[in-house]
């Protein structure tokens, strides 16, 4: 046995394995699982050699795999001014305040995690409430779902559409009765026009829209900072793999430089992000990602796109009204034409397709472009994904299983307990959807592959508290579906069905003989915690690639 050997025993190993669910020892070696079994026998594998972790009955389980993950433009945003904890507007004014007055050579103030609730019922925020905050230098704020941003006066300026800008599809600079704009930015078409002007938000302006609002303002120092406080946060959080929801050629040779140094301690899937504008030739950057990036730690081969907005902005694409705007259903970035048209060319380059669709109707086009494709270019084993399916019709719930689809899903994107907190979500659907609305017990009970994320930056990357938001999610009326998971199904959905999302099923997202030896040591049992407790229990011990990449 060479040297190299690490020994975690006296542990409750939950393998997402089904052949052997359960094991008190794991023995790795180099960068794979060299052993599995009891303690007793773990004795008889271990050398002198072997570093021996006792494992104190806590729960050890394959790493975490995020199926949906943001982590460039979400390490970027580690700098701004976090606004989740904000209860009022007069929060959010003291904290931009304190920040500005330590920062005064910033060229902006830059605010993340704005919660739509804040808001007094009925009012909307305007680039007036801003310039009252912060007057004389820009002022950007991210809502908490990065759907909507605003900017005060200042920002408006700078970027010269004070007076209103052509935007992107499904996308709007809302303009007052005076012809200025209010300073509300809906959808990142828009948003972007104004956030590329500012060092801050290049990366961010990149990954969701590229170019196609103009040149962003990038700095690889700053940006090299921050990714690596990214990682470290994702480690200490028992991340051992994230798939990336935005991407492109540039954003994964940085990766890759970064996996070259020994600096990459998270493995990440790429995809090459497509818009609106994209065409054919523009997939052959795509193509070429997928010949390039097939390493252990960095991999492609998918496209990612937004098919809609979001429910609180009221630009999902609904199959009916919403339910507090009659007359309105939503809109989409594509015709379904369109997308028939590039799910057809991307399939037929044997790229897997990630598509961001929220509304039923965005659900439904999704599915009915990927059956085109299949028909059009003949079955194979594509995986293609639909992202967030925040409401979904029972027709279209079959569809997953028949056509192949993986349903990835956040729990932490689901009002947990409405009505007792205030949430837009459900008056926005309205009672008739309750039951379609972050229906994940309909998807896995339709026998549809679920994999489990957090759409970090949009919510904390914390796996335990999207543990607990899946644990412990109430209905939301009476007589209301009760859409809980199980402990077991909500790992398995964290671990072997975040592998099998990036066909990597047979070498990670378990515990077993041979895989690559990513792992995460909890302080606790998972499974004698009590579920509304869980987010007490925190990772200890996270290992990828065989390599410890956080200890408490």
């Amino acid at each position: 046995m060479a040297s190299d050997t690490l020994l975690i025993r006296n542990a409750r190993i939950f393998t997402a394995d089904p052949t052997r669910p359960w094991a008190e020892a794991v023995g790795l070696q180099g960068n794979r699982i060299a052993f599995i079994g009891t303690n007793a026998e773990a004795e008889h594998w271990r050398t002198a050699t072997t570093r021996v972790i006792d494992g104190g009955q806590a729960s050890l389980t394959p790493g975490i795999v995020d199926s949906h993950y943001h982590l460039f433009f979400g390490s970027m945003e580690l700098g701004h001014v976090q606004l989740w904890d904000a209860q009022s507007l007069a929060d959010v004014s003291e904290l931009v305040c304190a920040y500005a007055a330590a920062h005064p050579d910033e060229e902006s103030v830059n605010c993340v995690q704005f919660r739509y609730e804040i808001l007094p019922p009925g009012e909307r925020l305007t680039r007036h409430t801003l310039d009252a905050m912060l007057p004389d230098r820009p002022l950007l704020i991210m809502g908490y779902d990065h759907h909507t941003a605003w900017g005060n006066t200042r920002a408006l300026e700078i970027a010269g559409v004070l007076h209103g800008a052509v935007t992107g599809p499904n996308s709007e600079i809302l303009m007052g009765d005076d012809g200025l704009a209010t300073g509300e930015l809906v959808e990142p078409a828009a948003y972007a026009v104004v956030l590329r002007h500012f060092e801050a938000w290049g990366r961010t302006v990149k990954g969701l829209i590229n170019g196609t609002a103009g040149a962003v303002k990038l700095n690889a120092v700053r940006e090299r900072r921050w990714l690596l406080e990214g990682l470290k946060l994702s480690a200490s959080l028992g991340i051992t793999s994230v798939h990336n929801m935005d991407g492109d050629l540039e954003q994964g040779l940085f990766y890759a430089a970064m996996e070259d140094s020994g600096d990459l301690s998270v493995r990440v899937n790429i995809p090459y992000s497509i818009f609106p504008t994209t065409t054919v030739e523009d997939l052959q950057e795509a193509v070429e990602m997928t010949r390039r990036f097939q390493s252990e730690k960095v991999r492609s081969g998918r496209v990612k796109l937004f098919m809609d907005g979001v429910m609180e902005s009221w630009t999902a694409l609904m199959l009916d009204d919403y339910a507090d705007r009659p007359g309105w259903a939503g809109d989409a970035l594509y015709s379904a034409d369109h997308f028939n048209w590039l799910a057809q060319e991307c399939d037929a380059r044997g790229l897997q397709i990630t598509v961001h669709a929220i509304g039923d109707a965005a659900v439904r086009r999704t599915l009915d472009g990927y059956e085109l494709a299949a028909q059009t270019n003949g079955i194979r084993d594509s995986r293609h994904r639909i992202e967030h399916i925040e409401c979904v019709h029972p027709d279209d719930l079959p569809r997953f299983a028949r056509l192949g689809v993986v349903a990835s899903m956040q729990p932490y994107h689901s009002p947990i307990t409405y009505p007792q907190t205030h949430e837009l979500f459900p008056s926005r659907v309205g009672a008739a959807r309750w039951d379609r609305s972050f229906a994940w017990q309909n998807v896995r009970g339709a026998g549809a592959h679920l994999a489990f994320g957090s759409d970090w930056p949009v919510v904390t990357p914390d796996p335990m508290i999207g543990m607990h938001a899946a644990l412990n999610r109430r209905a939301w009326g009476p007589g209301a579906f009760d859409h809980r998971q199980s402990l077991a199904d909500t790992l398995i959905s964290y671990t072997r069905e975040g592998a099998y999302a990036e066909f990597q099923e047979q070498v990670r997202g378990q515990v077993k003989l041979g895989m690559l030896a990513d792992l995460v040591l909890f302080s606790a049992d998972l499974f004698a915690t009590p579920p509304q407790e869980i987010t007490k229990v925190r990772p200890v011990l996270t290992i990828c690639d065989g390599r410890i990449t956080y200890e408490a």
